[in-house]
Order: structure tokens, then C-alpha cells, then sequence
């Protein structure tokens, strides 16, 4: 059985989504009102539907951060070791796609592919490593050459001509 002393209380996951979703819903209201929420000569401008949809987001927020805040709960929203866990996932998934933005996808992707299968996985090293390049050989090889769709290119794409 899970060890549940340590862990995130629900009320507190429930809080931080909630302040989160808020947050996300202000931007949408801030950018809509940017674009425009007004009536215009052929009907609501751009911006009304994202506007109160963000009004809403912000609405169901406030109401869930207000029962989280008063509630009585004291379940368990995530043990350490759930959350660990988690982590595992997370923070390479993290790490990929900020490689993909500083150096291109190739890269991380074997990199990430080869994290999953060593770590998570058990495999050798080298055997994880050889799959994460191969991985990365076939993304390279069914995007860029039979679809013809570009993806994002760092410094070995660009060494090699590409």
C-alpha cells in the first residue's frame, strides 16, 4: 500500500488550478478586449465570444477557489511517491520541449526517447541510446523527406545541410 504521510492535499491542488485557470481566463479577457468585444455595423467584433469565455473561466474559478478555500477537506490529492511519479514524466517532457525550441527536435526527441527506455524502462544504456537515434531517424526520414513537412532544425540539422 502507498505511503500517504507526505503528499498535495486536494484542497491545495485545488486551489493552484483554480488560481491557474483564473489566470489563463484574464489573459483571454485582456486579448479579446485588445481585439475588440464591441458591437460592430455587421455584428460582435472578433474578440466577443473569446471574451465571455474567458468571463467564465474566471467565473467557475473564483467558485472553486471559494469551496477549496473554506471547504473542510482533508483528502489526499497525490502521495510523494505519486507525485515522484509524476515527476519522472514530467520533467524530461519539460526538458524536450525546451530542446526542441533551443536546438530542434531531433535531438531531444532521441534524447527523451532514450530517458523513457532507460530509466522507466530498464534497457542498457547503449540500447537506449541506439533506439532514442533511431527513433529520431525515422521522424527525420517519414516527416522531412516522404511528407515534406518541416520541423524545427538546430546546429547538427544545419551541419549536415539541412
Amino acid at each position: 500500500m502507498a505511503d500517504h504521510r507526505g503528499g498535495v492535499r486536494a484542497r491545495t491542488a485545488e486551489l493552484v488550478a483554480a488560481a491557474a485557470i483564473a489566470a489563463l481566463g484574464a489573459l483571454v479577457v485582456a486579448d479579446a478586449y485588445r481585439i475588440g468585444i464591441a458591437w460592430d455595423l455587421d455584428g460582435p467584433q472578433s474578440g466577443t465570444f473569446p471574451f465571455w469565455t474567458g468571463i467564465i473561466m474566471i467565473t467557475a474559478s473564483l467558485v472553486t477557489f471559494t469551496f477549496a478555500a473554506f471547504g473542510r477537506s482533508r483528502v489526499l490529492f497525490a502521495s510523494s511517491q505519486e507525485l515522484a511519479s509524476v515527476a519522472r514524466l514530467f520533467v524530461p517532457a519539460c526538458m524536450f520541449v525546451a530542446g526542441v525550441l533551443v536546438i530542434g527536435l531531433y535531438l531531444p526527441a532521441a534524447a527523451l526517447v532514450a530517458w523513457f527506455m532507460a530509466v522507466i524502462g530498464g534497457y542498457r544504456l547503449t540500447t537506449a541510446a541506439l533506439s532514442g537515434l533511431a527513433a529520431s531517424g525515422v521522424i527525420f526520414v517519414v516527416f522531412e523527406a516522404w511528407f515534406l513537412v518541416a520541423l524545427p532544425k538546430g546546429p547538427v540539422e544545419a551541419l549536415l545541410g539541412y
